[in-house]
């Protein structure tokens, strides 16, 4: 069973593991984590993304849940359903994929070959976890950093969720591979 200790240890790892905290004087209160009450059913160890209010729940069970504030993709660009996380990796290298290249060229296309972790331009951030669907197969879905947290709250991304370099070094800290995410 996690405990507030955890998270406790997975805060200060974070703030380690993160460049700088000053981006969380950018990101509007409500959207910092927090523990907060849900429906008492749900089981703990679980992730439920509730897109429309742009926030992620990690569940803690007793009616209880971690709450992070997330971006999420544009219109059209998101995924609805359940999935896996299979892998998790920290500062992650990142490829674009050919649809992303072909829907914005100008956009992804300079970076057709990828860029390394920890790269400054790199959007997958600190931390990433990999959602796989019910058959095993790799999404290209992804829950990751971000370097840019004013995007928090928005509709920014190609379809991923993200949360801040440090919110996503906590959670990652806590979640184990084989967890199930909800994605509504």
């Amino acid at each position: 069973m996690l405990t507030r200790r955890h998270f406790a240890a997975a805060a200060a790892a974070s703030f380690l593991a993160a460049p700088s905290v000053a981006h969380a004087a950018r990101i509007p209160y409500r959207f910092r984590p927090q523990d907060v009450d849900v429906n008492d059913q749900l089981p703990a160890g679980e992730i439920h993304v509730v897109k429309n209010d742009f926030y992620l729940y990690w569940t803690l069970g007793n009616g209880r849940a971690r709450r992070y504030g997330i971006a999420i993709g544009d219109q059209g660009r998101n995924y609805t359903g359940v999935l896996t996380i299979r892998r998790k990796a920290e500062w992650p290298s990142w490829v674009p994929t050919r649809n992303m290249i072909r829907l914005e060229p100008h956009l992804y296309g300079p970076y057709s070959k990828g860029l390394p972790g920890g790269h400054p331009k790199n959007p997958m951030g600190s931390r990433a976890l990999y959602l796989h669907d019910n058959r095993g197969r790799d999404t290209y879905f992804r829950i990751h950093g971000t370097p840019q947290p004013e995007t928090i709250g928005k509709s920014f991304s190609s379809g991923c969720v993200r949360l801040t370099n440090e919110h996503v070094a906590e959670l990652y800290a806590v979640v184990p591979v084989n967890t199930r995410v909800y994605l509504f």
